[in-house]
């Protein structure tokens, strides 16, 4: 009801914009359209005459922008600029509150120039002036509702986007609705991403930047481990720092120099945040974290909230969500996690891929067709050191990849003449305790042919950091996933999933609805009680998508 109430305000809106066509002019707005009409009929768009700007990345749509307008200035008014405008600037001078920045959306070159013509006897001395202005503004307007909507870095090519990027968002539409609804502050807030997780993060990036502005923290000087009981002059630094980061509360004594159960509350708490080993001791990896800076934490939020913007507003947030960074899974509903499990993700060399696909069946007691590059690399050397090595696996060889392969004997296979290229067997290990995708698999077919699998290596979960795979992704609780995904289902009980498991038979089992299923990278995030959270950048990616964040500025 209320989504159709939306629209039919937009559709009153828009009509009323173009009923507006026909209200009187003013000579000024008369003079700066017929400049700006000159100007787009003339393909010149870029060409600005009281500023160095030299491109607006806007520039494809602008034209067909004042075209529906009949090409009057958006946002020039009789006596000059209009409160409209104005509540734009102040909008993108606000711009690192999301992680942007003003620059992008020439901040400068358009105040320079607002006072340019403030000095001016009246608004009638320089139309062209005013045309710069207002063509700027409605590049800057465009440009930011691009970027807070869809992102400023292109995620497939990490590049910084100079051009609009509109497929997700009418942003040309949202800025005539907002003129005439005289709603600019409004409409561009409406763009952020909806989702909970975009507004705390926001939040976070204010408290941090907080922190900052009233001095960096002190750093921790190194020593033994402190824990309940510790009286050392290093516990006061540690209470200062963390009544900062609010893991202790702000009432309690900051110059007592003992170790106490509050004390080791906020430090389990503190480490449960930074992904450390929970278990109340600063020791040398918690003093390490302490001792990073608050700008580079401010950093890792910014990129974050940069990812969180490339995530199309109609994404289904209840779904199956794996942040690779963490090493964990979440079945999400309604932007709450209903259950969470640890994972292994790929290895710093065998990176996990970032997608989103659609879990649509699952195998009990799979076959694993074990991929040709892994056969070259991992298997084929251990084949060459131990010939029973097939037999042991239960590792089937099979003549080629097609379907019809007939399989053949091992032995009958000169393995020390292979090389790397050369090998075209199709090599297929049973199901059973050996198997390297365990008991259970789950499929979500993609390009990367990245699954959700078992593993009978099971002490790699009660690892801090856990990048071990060659891609895919291992889960802690392949069973209790499995009766999730088929839970309206009647008869897929837990107990009748592990039935099938221990009768060893392979079983298809196609889910009765699909599934979505997000690949994620997120260093930094806020959880559902708001509370902010960092990870280590594992695949190293924080740093550069940053350098790309800032760098060279688009006022140019």
């Amino acid at each position: 009801m209320l989504k159709r109430a939306s629209i039919t305000v937009i559709i009153i809106v828009s009509s009323a914009f173009f009923s507006w066509a026909v209200a009187a002019e003013s000579p000024v707005t008369t003079m700066v359209a017929r400049h700006l009409k000159e100007r787009i009929e003339n393909s010149s768009v870029n060409e600005l005459k009281y500023c160095r700007q030299k491109f607006l990345g806007a520039s494809s749509i602008v034209p067909p922008f004042y075209e529906e307008r009949d090409f009057r200035p958006a946002w020039i008014e009789e006596t000059g600029i209009s409160f409209q405008a104005e509540d734009l600037i102040r909008v993108i001078r606000a711009a690192y509150l999301e992680g942007l920045y003003p620059g992008d959306y020439h901040t400068a070159t358009v105040e320079e120039l607002i006072r340019n013509m403030k000095e001016g006897v009246s608004p009638h001395d320089d139309p062209e002036l005013l045309a710069d202005i207002d063509m700027l503004l409605t590049n800057a307007f465009l440009m930011y509702a691009s970027h807070i909507s869809s992102g400023l870095i292109d995620s497939d090519t990490m590049c910084r986007r100079k051009m609009i990027d509109h497929r997700h968002t009418d942003v040309v539409r949202h800025l005539h609705v907002a003129l005439v609804a005289k709603s600019v502050e409004s409409t561009l807030e409406s763009l952020r991403p909806p989702h909970r997780v975009y507004h705390g993060l926001r939040a976070a990036l204010k408290q941090y930047r907080d922190i900052e502005s009233r001095g960096e923290w002190p750093a921790m000087p190194p020593g033994l481990k402190m824990r309940s009981g510790t009286i050392d002059d290093r516990v006061r630094l540690l209470r200062r720092h963390l009544i900062v980061t609010g893991d202790l509360p702000s009432q309690h004594s900051i110059d007592s120099d003992l170790f106490d159960d509050n004390l080791r509350r906020a430090v389990r708490r503190y480490q449960r945040r930074h992904g450390l080993t929970v278990d109340g001791v600063v020791g040398p990896d918690t003093v390490a974290c302490i001792n990073v800076p608050v700008s580079e934490w401010i950093r890792k939020i910014v990129v974050n909230l940069e990812r969180l913007r490339w995530i199309p507003r109609e994404a289904a947030w209840s779904s199956i969500m794996i942040n690779i960074a963490d090493f964990q899974l979440d079945a999400v509903e309604d932007e709450r996690s209903v259950f969470t499990m640890k994972v292994v993700v790929g290895s710093n060399y065998r990176k996990t891929p970032l997608f989103s696909g659609m879990m649509s069946y699952l195998v009990i007691n799979p076959y694993w067709y074990i991929p040709t590059k892994l056969v070259e690399k991992d298997i084929y050397p251990m084949i060459k050191k131990k010939r029973n090595f097939l037999t042991v696996q239960k590792i089937r060889v099979f003549k080629h990849w097609g379907w019809d392969a007939p399989e053949i004997d091992p032995a009958t296979v000169d393995w020390s003449r292979l090389e790397r290229g050369t090998f075209y067997y199709k090599l297929r290990q049973d199901p059973g305790p050996q198997n390297s995708l365990g008991r259970i698999k789950f499929v979500f077919p993609n390009k990367y042919a990245v699954y959700l699998h078992d593993t009978p290596h099971k002490e790699l979960f009660a690892m801090n950091s856990r990048g071990f795979s060659a891609g895919c992704i291992r889960i802690e609780k392949p069973i209790e996933l499995a009766a999730y995904v088929l839970r309206e289902y009647e008869e897929w009980t837990p107990a009748a999933i592990r039935n099938v498991i221990v009768s060893g038979e392979r079983r298809v089992i196609h889910l009765p609805r699909k599934i979505p299923v997000n690949l994620l990278y997120r260093t930094a995030w806020t959880d559902f009680d708001d509370v902010v959270h960092f990870r280590h950048d594992i695949y190293e990616r924080d740093d550069s998508l940053y350098s790309v964040l800032c760098g060279e500025s688009l006022d140019w």
